[in-house]
């Protein structure tokens, strides 16, 4: 959601400052006519296709790479997500009530992950699945401040973390172990977010949890919130974020504390560097999990461009990271209670993790209906950096996979 509070912000200074602005001006008092921009339309639909596969040269038996969500299957392809997405957007510089929405459906093997618990939960011993993935009405009121408070209502991504379900907005086809399992994917609720001026926003609203929606496995409300900073006219970002509820099955008392730190700088035109710190800690099972991820990002041209992600995320009490073989078996986890999970899903014990990632995003020069299409392929190496044996049908210490996803938007 920062992200796209600082796109607006960086657009209206684009707009405000560029020549063709200052051409219409000079036309003006030239008396010649000129002509009024067509505004961007409020209501939209698309979506995209991303489709990948990754390759582990150790084959392991179960066809698992450990510590994976999205990409989890080794030497498979996979289509991720199938997407359309129904949206009326609030735009910026809104000076009454304003209202909008989005509901957003996907279809693909990313649904196994981001299932929230009495939504679609009946559909998840397929490989391929459905599900909504955001589904809330927005609301614009011009209180408090010039820019007002905008308000959801209904289900919406997390605000923690960097990386999100939409893969247009990740750099890398694979993700962090923070993304994977120091943060929540999906609330349901009430979300507010008070512009207090251009440079902070304030975020706080009501969930029922995390991944949760229709039914929530101890009926018990969650806070989420935090903070926004835009600064150095959008060349620095920083968004802290908070939820914190009980998350435990038939347990309204003992809470999980999520707490996400993401600074994004801009280094030069082409240079962004990106630091994600995470904590965690859930009180009913007392354990812990905190890391960082850093990125850099390098722009060569319109074309090409080059990522490199470095991690350590320490899962102090072997609570967090595991392998799911069955195709509902992260769902069951997260509803807890008697359930029978695949005897190949597996945890990697008290270990500490770290990940190195090296990959490219291409934006071939091509037409429509292809002038959407994003190539990514990456190499990523894990390890075990304290000597536990999580990777491979818990055989080794390490993990290396190549991949590759094709991204198509329309």
């Amino acid at each position: 959601m920062l992200k796209s509070i600082s796109s607006s912000l960086t657009v209206s200074l684009i707009l405000l400052a560029s020549p063709l602005a200052l051409a219409g001006d000079l036309s003006a008092v030239e008396g010649k006519a000129t002509a009024s921009p067509t505004p961007e339309p409020r209501f939209k639909v698309y979506g995209w296709i991303d489709t990948g596969i990754t390759f582990n040269p150790n084959s392991p038996r179960d066809n698992q790479n450990f510590g994976r969500l999205f990409d989890d299957r080794s030497n498979e392809p996979l289509l991720n997500q199938a997407v359309v997405t129904f949206e009326r957007t609030l735009p910026g510089g809104l000076t009454g009530f304003d209202w909008g929405f989005k509901l957003q459906g996907l279809v693909g093997s990313d649904a196994r992950a981001i299932h929230s618990l009495g939504l679609l939960d009946n559909t998840v011993n397929e490989r391929i699945e459905p599900d909504i993935v955001e589904a809330y009405l927005a609301l614009h009121f011009p209180i408090f401040s010039p820019g007002g408070v905008d308000l959801k209502l209904g289900k919406f991504v997390t605000l923690e973390g960097n990386e999100t379900i939409d893969p247009r907005a990740n750099f890398f086809y694979s993700h962090t172990y923070i993304f994977n399992f120091g943060i929540p994917f999906n609330h349901t609720g009430a979300l507010a977010v008070w512009h207090t001026t251009p440079q902070v926003d304030l975020y706080a609203g009501v969930t029922r949890g995390v991944n949760t929606s229709i039914e929530d496995n101890n009926d018990s409300a969650a806070f989420h919130g935090g903070i926004g900073l835009n600064l150095l006219d959008g060349n620095f970002t920083l968004f802290a974020t908070t939820h914190i509820g009980p998350e435990t099955r038939n347990d309204n008392h003992d809470n999980r504390y999520v707490n996400d730190v993401t600074f994004t700088a801009k280094l030069t035109k082409k240079l962004t560097a990106i630091t994600d710190l995470n904590y965690v800690y859930d009180e009913a099972a007392d354990a812990t999990g905190y890391g960082v991820a850093q990125q850099f990002l390098y722009a060569f041209n319109d074309i090409f461009s080059l990522g490199v992600r470095g991690e350590v995320w320490r899962d102090a009490d072997g609570f967090y990271v595991a392998s799911f073989a069955a195709n509902d078996d992260a769902l069951d986890s997260l509803r807890g209670g008697n359930v029978t999970l695949d005897p190949r899903t597996v945890g990697g014990g008290r270990t500490t993790y770290g990940d190195i990632t090296v990959g490219l995003n291409i934006k071939p020069p091509v037409k429509k209906p292809l002038a959407g299409l994003v190539i990514r392929p990456e190499l990523r190496y894990d390890r075990s950096l304290n000597d536990t044996r999580s990777f491979n049908d818990s055989r080794d210490r390490d993990q290396f996979t190549a991949a590759l996803d094709i991204i198509l938007s329309f």
